[in-house]
């Protein structure tokens, strides 16, 4: 049985879209701003647009310890774009906000020739095997929008090249994260989201 998924408010998520996207799956889900909503979550989503700087308002808001916690009960977590960049140390983008954690480094601005921001369409390699990823094509395409990228750490299932590899797909036992925007990548997104919502506590 597929657990309802909380998609977490905090100003600076593309919510529509997402949960257009859950809802076109026929999967429940629910948008809060709520900590206590949070820790009776048995999915988590945190979506993620803009600077890094706005993931200060998880904190402000007691959002940041309420989902830690979750995660700690082995609760599954998805974050996207911004919200995979939280699941490391922090980043050079906001230098005074803190990430998670999760993961080790710090999320940083391209440093190639190319147009930045990265936008439009690109690859995901898988380099390892990953639930999140099941069924989904190699080298399929998904909708990218950043100019900053995460480090290749312990815990990258699937990179991507523009100018310079960076970390595409995240996942550490219940944590997932995803750079681009699968709710935008057609088939391929709705695949990586569908495997979200079927993982196991």
């Amino acid at each position: 049985m597929t657990r309802k998924l909380t998609i977490v408010d905090y100003k600076a998520g593309n919510l529509a879209s997402v949960q257009k996207a859950f809802t076109h799956l026929g999967l429940e889900n629910e948008v809060t701003e709520d900590p206590s909503v949070v820790r009776m979550a048995e999915k988590i989503v945190l979506p993620g647009v803009g600077n890094f700087a706005a993931v200060q308002r998880l904190a402000d808001r007691g959002l940041t310890e309420a989902i830690a916690e979750r995660i700690r009960d082995g609760v599954p977590f998805l974050g996207i774009c911004v919200g995979m960049q939280w699941l490391y140390e922090g980043s050079t983008e906001a230098p005074q906000v803190r990430g998670l954690g999760v993961l080790r480094g710090k999320v940083a601005r391209f440093e190639c020739d190319l147009k930045i921001p990265h936008v439009g369409w690109n690859t995901i390699q898988p380099t390892i095997s990953s639930r999140i990823l099941k069924d989904v094509p190699a080298a399929g395409f998904v909708y990218y929008t950043h100019s900053y990228r995460c480090p290749i750490v312990d815990g990258v299932v699937a990179n991507t090249t523009y100018g310079e590899d960076f970390a595409a797909v995240v996942e550490r036992d219940n944590v997932f994260g995803v750079q681009f925007h699968p709710e935008k990548s057609s088939s391929v997104g709705l695949q990586i989201l569908k495997n979200f919502s079927e993982v196991k506590a």
